[in-house]
């Protein structure tokens, strides 16, 4: 149970993190694995980013990277065809910031009244203005409002479904600590509608390439 203002900490350390690796290190990184269990909490709660493992160095806009990995934190594009780039590491941000705010993972996230992902869920209170209550319930943000909703429009602004349409990590840091307009965000990765009768027969069509937890690529030797 963490208070808003360390869980803000968190969420900023994370993005000042990937603004690093991605723009400022001598040798820019994408980190490709980015998730709730490679961010390390040191004994301040100050985060790390970790695990390094899949990270690639780059000098073009994008990777043709053929591998498997969960989809909780998967942008899109990396889902489908295996192309990742820093816009794929600005999409698990934003997956990662959803999270922290509402408590609850995207995989396995239900809730009575629909089938929504957390993302999708996260969209639709936008839409309707209600953001605040995509916030823990344990989390006292009354004296908070207004940066608890600009962070949950912040990290819907990194999962949106298009690329091109997600802000860089530099952009990311300066909404998030200043109180600009933010640009209407639009509706994120993996929006699916499965509780929508009108979706219903695509859907059950595309069951299995949309309802699989792993995502398996061709492997391709070089």
């Amino acid at each position: 149970m963490l208070e808003w203002p360390r869980r803000f900490n968190i969420i900023n350390g994370i993005a000042r993190g990937l603004m690093y690796l991605h723009q400022d290190s001598r040798l820019r990184v994408i980190h490709r694995d980015l998730k709730a269990s490679n961010i390390l909490l040191d004994s301040d709660m100050n985060p790390k980013i970790s695990d390094f493992g899949l990270a690639r160095t780059f000098g073009g806009s994008s990777w043709d990277i053929r591998t498997f990995s969960c989809s909780g934190y998967m942008s899109p594009e990396y889902a489908a065809d295996g192309m990742f780039s820093v816009k794929s590491d600005v999409f698990s941000f934003g997956v990662l910031v959803l999270e922290i705010i509402s408590g609850k993972r995207n995989r396995g996230f239900t809730l009575i009244d629909h089938r929504h992902n957390l993302l999708r869920h996260a969209w639709m209170l936008y839409k309707e203005e209600r953001s605040l209550e995509l916030a823990d319930n344990g989390v006292e943000c009354s004296s908070y409002i207004s940066q608890v909703v600009r962070s949950i429009h912040v990290g819907l602004l990194c999962v949106q479904e298009q690329t091109e349409e997600r802000p860089n990590m530099s952009s990311v840091v300066l909404m998030l600590n200043n109180d600009g307009v933010l640009p209407e965000s639009k509706h994120p990765g993996f929006f699916t509608g499965r509780d929508v009768k009108a979706n219903e027969t695509s859907h059950s069509s595309n069951t299995a390439s949309s309802g699989n937890a792993m995502t398996i690529s061709l492997l391709e030797a070089r």
